[in-house]
């Protein structure tokens, strides 16, 4: 079945909008991972303007109390870096974001970047975490991304989510397919995520092997009309659903 990771960010967001500690980050990954989810994703940005670097301090044990991953996404400066290694989180996912960036909108040019990105994965491997690195479909950015050391990768789904409502749907889902394929025949595990919803994920993850989806925008979006919980319970009964290993 592929998991369910939920992005907290937009929940940060509201609470740094009125300056108090109001959504608590910390009471939502209780009711994420209480309503089925299999762990929390949050990516801190360097101006701290919604996530910020403690929320992961209080996250960790959370997830842990309930056997679950807790996910965190960033670009690999130093100061990131250094805080990945002192909490160790299960799994870190790199992308290529500069930190203007309103929101990850492109996979690693891993031809171009893999000689920057290889140390980097290899010492966050020897502390025991594992490593995803966010890409497109291109075989070469894949082939590269296991080259370096990681252990997955996240596919970036933005491409699919467009198309999901045109002509083109059928062929670009393919396009994810065989990107999906080609990444486990190597020995690489296979995230995706970007503009995911409930309306298109349970495609996405029917037609691809998939291990974990991680969704914030949507969810929460989705969540203020049927609910937050009740938006997690519908994800994870759509990704039960929608696993290939179900299909007769």
């Amino acid at each position: 079945m592929t998991s369910l990771s939920v992005n907290l960010n937009k929940i940060a967001l509201l609470r740094n909008s009125r300056g108090r500690n109001f959504p608590n980050v910390a009471d939502f990954a209780v009711y994420a991972l209480k309503a089925g989810a299999a762990g929390i994703t949050l990516h801190p940005r360097p101006d701290e303007r919604h996530a910020r670097y403690t929320d992961l301090y209080d996250l960790k044990p959370i997830c842990e109390s309930f056997s679950a991953e807790l996910n965190v996404e960033g670009y690999p400066s130093e100061d990131f870096l250094e805080i990945i290694h002192e909490l160790r989180p299960h799994q870190c996912t790199l992308v290529p974001d500069n930190p203007r960036q309103i929101t990850s909108d492109h996979g690693w040019d891993m031809p171009r970047q893999s000689e920057f990105l290889e140390p980097i994965v290899k010492r966050l491997a020897l502390s025991g975490i594992r490593v995803s690195l966010f890409t497109d479909t291109n075989s070469a950015n894949i082939q590269l991304s296991h080259h370096v050391g990681a252990q997955r990768i996240e596919l970036y789904t933005e491409e699919y989510a467009h198309a999901y409502h045109s002509k083109n749907k059928e062929h670009i889902t393919r396009m994810y397919s065989e990107a999906a394929k080609f990444a486990r025949s190597i020995g690489l595990g296979v995230n995706a995520g970007h503009d995911l919803s409930l309306d298109n994920v349970g495609h996405l993850c029917k037609e691809c092997h998939i291990d974990e989806v991680s969704i914030g925008h949507a969810l929460i979006v989705e969540s203020l009309h049927y609910g937050f919980e009740n938006t997690v319970k519908r994800y994870v009964e759509i990704l039960h659903s929608s696993n290939p290993k179900n299909k007769e």
